[in-house]
């Protein structure tokens, strides 16, 4: 396998927006190292596989070994994996806490750090986090404090690490959605979930998949937390 190419690990890459970006960065003749809990193999040689729970640091360790051992080389990571649990904020559980903290925090704090640690061998590099324009801005009916909690922790780590590793070559971006359309959301929610944006319609998984790619290209860009959410994070 020739390690000419750049190589991208994906999280959270089985289904909706992953799967976009897997798409998109195929695309563009990346090897994709895509990873989450259901995952199937590929028989295409340019995508490597690895299910695993994100949250659990070995499999954080799997995924940045075996695609180092497969490509070679670590170029971008995009933390896309998350979850979200809408309750009201005395409705959730222990249990519902520790699930969203595992995978928005945990699943970030591993695999970001070993991939950095490659990125540095090589001089340069590019991580983007996948946040939620709900630590912006939020909307009544739409309970959001674990999401605000984590993927605004994401967002102030962006910018933290941006700084910290400007001047050894790698960037740290991130792109803050609106609500999308995505297998998470029926078909019957669309109209309602639509007229929370100002634009009035959800976001396409392609336009959140375009921005992860402008930012990969953006070489000028770091720090950067990147609203596509239709208006959303700017008013009502």
């Amino acid at each position: 396998m020739s390690h000419s190419k750049k190589t991208v690990v994906i999280t959270g890459a089985s289904q909706g927006l992953g799967e976009g970006m897997v798409k998109a960065f195929r695309e563009l003749g990346y090897n994709i190292i895509a990873t989450s809990r259901s995952i199937k193999p590929s028989n295409d040689p340019q995508i490597l596989t690895i299910a695993g729970d994100i949250g659990d640091p070995a499999t954080s360790q799997r995924v940045i070994r075996e695609g180092v051992a497969r490509f070679g080389r670590i170029d971008t990571l995009v933390n896309n994996a998350g979850i979200f649990v809408a309750k009201p904020f005395t409705a959730y559980t222990p249990e519902d806490y520790a699930a969203v903290l595992s995978v928005n925090l945990n699943g970030f704090f591993y695999i970001t750090q070993l991939a950095i640690a490659e990125m540095e061998k090589q001089g340069n590099g590019h991580v983007v986090n996948i946040t939620t324009s709900l630590t912006d801005h939020a909307v009544d009916g739409v309970p959001s404090v674990l999401a605000s909690l984590t993927k605004g922790g994401l967002n102030a780590a962006t910018k933290s690490l941006a700084i910290e590793y400007a001047k050894r070559g790698i960037r740290v971006n991130a792109v803050s959605p609106g609500i999308i359309k995505t297998p998470m959301h029926g078909e019957e929610t669309h109209a309602a979930l639509g007229a929370l944006h100002p634009v009035g319609h959800m976001g396409e998984i392609d336009d959140i998949a375009q921005a992860v790619v402008y930012l990969d290209n953006a070489k000028f860009v770091t720090g950067e937390i990147l609203h596509v959410d239709g208006g959303q994070s700017a008013g009502h």
